[in-house]
């Protein structure tokens, strides 16, 4: 999927209105003119920073809306639902920066056991979901900037769904793709 600048900045736009329309609770603005790719179901994620350093993250893996309504839904949830954090403030949103990540559908990945699994993740491309009885977690693929190392990314992400740090050498393991962009710095 090939997302042009003009879909991107209607998209970040969107995202910018809903944040901005529900921490100062305000009636969120609808869209007009919504591009056609926009209106096509896809898993997406909004995740907010603060100065580089994540300030809420909360997103769809599957498309279960169309994608400009994930994302204004996912701007207030990543605002006010996301647990790691407080909700956003008024005083916060000059500071904040909005990305979003949409999605490629995630597909099983199959693997023979934790070697033949850590030869197939893709650093910086792959989005890896574990799923293991009720745990579940997913981390983005921006994530392997901060974990490089293939165990420790796996590691963080058993810890958080719930798992056992070395869930992951028998948690179900899904792959997907993003496409990340974000707001200009400065904005």
């Amino acid at each position: 999927m090939v997302i042009p600048e003009d879909v991107r900045h209607f998209l970040l736009t969107a995202a910018r209105q809903s944040l901005e329309a529900c921490v100062n609770r305000m009636a969120r603005p609808q869209p007009k003119d919504v591009p056609a790719i926009a209106r096509e179901k896809c898993g997406c994620f909004v995740t907010l920073t603060v100065h580089g350093q994540l300030r809420g993250c909360i997103g769809y893996l599957e498309g279960i809306a169309p994608l400009y309504e994930a994302v204004i839904q996912n701007a207030e949830n990543a605002a006010t639902k996301d647990y790691r954090f407080e909700p956003v403030e008024p005083r916060e949103l000059k500071e904040i920066s909005v990305e979003i990540s949409v999605l490629t559908p995630p597909v099983p990945l199959e693997f023979a056991g934790p070697d033949d699994l850590l030869s197939k993740l893709v650093p910086n491309e792959d989005g890896i979901i574990l799923h293991s009885g009720m745990h579940q977690s997913t981390f983005l693929p921006q994530v392997w900037e901060q974990l490089p190392d293939k165990v420790q990314f796996l590691e963080h992400l058993a810890v958080k769904g719930g798992m056992a740090k070395d869930g992951w050498k028998t948690a179900s393991v899904k792959r997907y793709r993003a496409i990340h962009f974000s707001e200009p710095l400065g904005k």
